[in-house]
């Protein structure tokens, strides 16, 4: 009598990318998507900021954006900044570049002196919403509401700002009118993070402030070098700024510009340097990865000024350079250090993807706004862009029933 044998499905090959962007010299340290244009924009290593057509997989224009010393550490784009885009490197300067027909701007309209030398990556300011409008650095963000545009006059000459020559540390107008151009950073003190208006170049304020960081009691003192940052304007902030922050020690704290001497909270769910943190659209949750081997995913308690856990993943390989969720909440990936991208059903937490194509580290990780393309960028130099579970118009799509990938 013959045996029968019961044939289990088999798990499908995780996919390839759509394309590879090749073209930087250098390891590639973030990228993000124009929120209404077809240009993808990376920056390297050496200095080099590029702009890619998305639709031609071609290198759209060029410029040597920072000194090859420093190189581009972050780059940013946001419908508040219009047809701008901002970039940040080691050297102590944030640099915003027009977009022109002919590609980017050859010189900088407005350079930023920031004296601040790090490895946490600036943030733009996020804003709650049903709608898809809005990016920042390696996360996306939204907004339902008509987002204040830059005004600042476009010429060709450079504009340098230094931090002496601003008023600082004051609270006025940190608000949703404003928060379209406002920037989150580490700052010029190590265990500080600074919010800075960059239509006028002014740092506005310093979580947290000054004359409390002096004293060796504060608890931000204790924690090392500020390594992520997040700002955000959930709708429970009466349209204040509020900026999730993490630090070499691993924990997290919450801020909130309305109470500059103390953190709202605080947590604890690395053991070792927390890296990247992310929120999701809604500015209820996010993703946070780290020096460990674990990716984790929480709310924010809006009413109790409080984090709570809800899912803890396991990694069995440690470091997680960047984290990011797609505008429809849907997604969340994270770029680690074992030259892998994991994908990940936001809302249950579960796997979907682990993506091997990259040879070397994995910086960062970023979603288009309209949620049809991801793209994860390299220590090999290269850009690699991805279609996932793409929305459909008509239909929707289920990614909670969806195979895992194998890895």
């Amino acid at each position: 009598m013959a045996s029968s044998i019961i044939e289990r499905p088999r798990r499908r090959p995780p996919p390839d990318p759509v394309a590879v962007l090749r073209g930087h010299r250098a390891a590639v340290n973030d990228a993000c998507f124009h929120p209404s244009l077809p240009l993808l924009f990376s920056g390297a290593a050496d200095g080099e900021l590029r702009a890619w057509d998305t639709a031609s997989h071609r290198t759209a224009s060029s410029v040597w954006a920072h000194a090859g010393t420093a190189g581009v550490y972050s780059v940013a784009a946001s419908d508040g900044l219009g047809n701008k885009i901002i970039s940040q490197g080691r050297d102590g300067t944030c640099k915003c570049w027009v977009i022109e027909e002919a590609g980017l701007s050859r010189r900088p309209i407005l350079t930023v002196k920031t004296s601040t030398y790090h490895f946490c990556k600036m943030s733009l300011v996020k804003s709650p919403t049903s709608t898809h409008s809005t990016i920042s650095g390696s996360n996306c963000l939204t907004s339902d509401v008509e987002p204040q545009r830059i005004t600042i006059e476009e010429n060709t000459e450079s504009h340098v700002v230094n931090p002496s020559e601003a008023p600082q540390e004051h609270g006025e107008g940190i608000t949703s009118s404003s928060g379209h151009n406002m920037m989150a950073i580490a700052g010029q003190e190590s265990s500080q993070v600074e919010l800075w208006d960059i239509t006028s170049a002014r740092k506005i304020i310093s979580l947290p402030q000054s004359s409390n960081a002096k004293t060796k009691d504060h608890p931000t003192k204790q924690k090392g070098l500020c390594m992520a940052v997040q700002a955000f304007i959930p709708y429970e902030s009466a349209g204040y700024v509020n900026i999730l922050s993490s630090y070499e020690d691993g924990s997290t704290l919450w801020w909130d510009v309305r109470k500059p001497g103390l953190p709202l909270s605080s947590v604890k769910y690395h053991s070792e340097s927390a890296l990247s943190i992310a929120i999701d659209g809604s500015c209820n949750g996010g993703i946070s990865g780290g020096a460990d081997d674990k990716v984790v995913l929480f709310t924010l308690d809006h009413l109790k000024g409080a984090f709570a856990l809800r899912k803890e993943i396991e990694l069995g390989r440690p470091g997680i350079a960047g984290t990011a969720i797609r505008p429809d909440n849907k997604i969340a990936a994270t770029a680690g250090w074992d030259h892998r991208i994991r994908v990940y059903n936001y809302n249950k937490g579960n796997a979907l993807a682990v993506l091997k194509y990259h040879s070397d580290s994995c910086n960062a990780v970023t979603f288009s706004s309209d949620c049809k393309l991801m793209a994860s960028c390299s220590t090999d130099t290269t850009v690699a862009l991805w279609e996932l579970y793409p929305p459909k118009p008509e239909s929707k799509v289920d990614i909670t029933k969806t195979d895992e990938v194998s890895c």
